[in-house]
């Protein structure tokens, strides 16, 4: 009969550990900054999960933006060196190279120098964990870019709050070997119509408005994209065509990268990489983004 007490207390014992194991949730993992130079952030397990093969072009490839990547090119590399840097906000037309370009920007940066600098990319839905990212990034030797692409923020999501306290707000403020950047199709990062909500219900409207503009008040540079001309976009293709080797003739391929970017109703560096790919697909030519 003890024997039996004892299997049962011992089986109910280990429930009750697998109980408290579980509201415990997983262990926080061990990060290894040398697994990588881009990582993404999974807040769950306050893990940096290294990202062996990012997918970038070379900068040289990014065509049509010339001064906004001076710009951004300028600004990372005096972050890089140590010295004062502005959070970016690189927002406008869809599928004009904003995320390629921070992308490309970082790798370029970080091979001229030879500084160990890392991207870090955190998704939009994990804004809100901001704060533990920046407390773990704080004491690693390295300078960090945290990057959020497509960042824009919905009806009643608060979670903004922690991107403002994030960028240079709090008692500790921003880390010094931290800077974000940030890609948008929205300047102001919010809808209007939120805007205007928060100015019919609010006793100060002006105030409301305030809150809310304040946040791309935060990012020291604006850099704007716009939709790109036949010029620009038929730079683009050329730029690929030429660096993958794809040997078609020119007027023929202009010819067919028009009405490819016709058929889709916008002309892009997005739609001409879809071509390029396309392009060299039918060519049978393997190509790879670096």
């Amino acid at each position: 009969m003890t024997e039996e007490i004892n299997t049962a207390l011992l089986a109910e014992l280990k429930r009750l550990a697998d109980a408290v194991h579980r509201l415990a949730g997983p262990a926080p993992a061990v990060n290894d900054w040398n697994a990588a130079d881009c990582f993404v952030w999974a807040p769950v397990r306050q893990h940096l999960q290294p990202v062996k093969k990012p997918n970038r072009v070379a900068l040289k490839l990014i065509r049509g933006v010339d001064h906004v990547r001076d710009i951004l090119h300028e600004n990372t590399v005096r972050f890089a060196e140590g010295y004062a840097a502005n959070n970016v906000l690189l927002w406008g037309a869809r599928g004009m190279g904003k995320s390629s370009l921070v992308k490309a920007v970082h790798e370029d940066v970080r091979r001229e120098s030879g500084v160990a600098l890392k991207l870090v990319e955190v998704h939009r839905e994990d804004i809100a964990s901001l704060p533990n990212l920046l407390d773990l990034l704080k004491d690693t030797p390295y300078r960090v870019i945290v990057f959020c692409d497509d960042l824009s923020f919905d009806h009643d999501d608060t979670a903004y709050k922690s991107l403002k306290a994030a960028l240079d707000g709090g008692v500790e403020g921003r880390p010094d070997n931290v800077l974000f950047y940030a890609t948008s199709n929205r300047r102001h990062l919010l809808p209007r119509h939120m805007m205007e909500n928060e100015q019919s219900t609010a006793i100060n409207p002006s105030e409301a408005v305030e809150e809310k503009v304040s946040l791309s008040d935060r990012f020291g540079l604006w850099l704007g994209f716009h939709k790109c001309s036949q010029e620009d976009y038929l730079g683009m293709v050329d730029g690929y065509a030429d660096y993958f080797k794809l040997g078609l003739a020119r007027d023929t391929l202009h010819a067919e990268a028009l009405e490819w970017a016709t058929t889709r109703g916008a002309r892009s560096g997005r739609v001409a990489w879809q071509y390029i790919q396309d392009l060299a697909g039918r060519m049978r030519v393997h190509i790879d983004r670096v």
